[in-house]
């Protein structure tokens, strides 16, 4: 059974992200599946549909909703995973599986007949959404990750930098694809996932006096390009 978790999303400016970084490791251990730098990057390709219905629903704050993305690390077509991110009230669920390159390409090209008959649920559940709402790849959104976890808690702390688009390029293999900043230069997404509790030493850690306290979704910031 899926276990809904707790998360929250802050801007923070990068002379804070360079003293929780410092703070944090006397507490937290860096994701073993971080490199040798403590950090990895992720490239996602989102799913919308031509009346934004996605991107709407997180602009209004929909208590229910659901947002599709393809995965990748490091820009390599090694593990690809399709993932389900789904907010119920405040709590967020996640379901993955992995799918190959040429499954992606043809969920690219809307050809998708045989996601309907599919061993996976998640590649069923995709197939209901693009026949019946229209959703298609619609952008690629590329960041450098730099991840630490605390047990107690089961805690994640993120740091998200240099966020760019691909406006509307969904060519998520390319090797040139042609990408855009979509924050300034001194900005961080700093992310808390955790499950039923906070523990308060990273809650202390956390309270910066000026941060700003809106939510900021990735997917959302690059949909200010088309």
């Amino acid at each position: 059974m899926l276990v809904g978790r707790q998360e929250l999303k802050h801007a923070i400016s990068l002379a804070e992200y360079q003293v929780l970084r410092k703070k944090l490791a006397h507490f937290m251990r860096s994701d073993p599946h971080a490199g040798p730098n403590g950090k990895y990057m992720i490239r996602s390709t989102y799913f919308d549909n031509f009346d934004n219905k996605v991107l709407q629903e997180k602009k209004e704050g929909y208590l229910n909703r659901d947002k599709y993305r393809v995965r990748i690390y490091g820009k390599c077509d090694e593990v690809i995973n399709l993932e389900r991110k789904s907010k119920r009230n405040n709590l967020t669920f996640k379901s993955k599986c992995q799918i190959t390159k040429r499954e992606f390409e043809k969920i690219r090209k809307s050809e998708i007949a045989w996601m309907e008959e599919d061993d996976r649920s998640l590649i069923r559940d995709l197939f209901f959404e693009m026949q019946y709402y229209q959703l298609k790849p619609r952008t690629v959104v590329d960041y450098i990750r730099e991840p630490y976890v605390y047990p107690y808690g089961n805690v994640r702390v993120t740091f998200d930098l240099k966020i760019q688009t691909s406006m509307q390029n969904t060519n998520m293999f390319a090797s040139n694809l042609p990408m855009v900043d979509v924050l300034e230069a001194d900005i961080v997404i700093l992310e808390v996932k955790y499950d039923n509790y906070l523990p308060d030493v990273i809650k202390h850690l956390l309270q910066l006096s000026d941060t700003r306290q809106e939510a900021y979704s990735k997917y959302q910031l690059s949909r200010m390009y088309g």
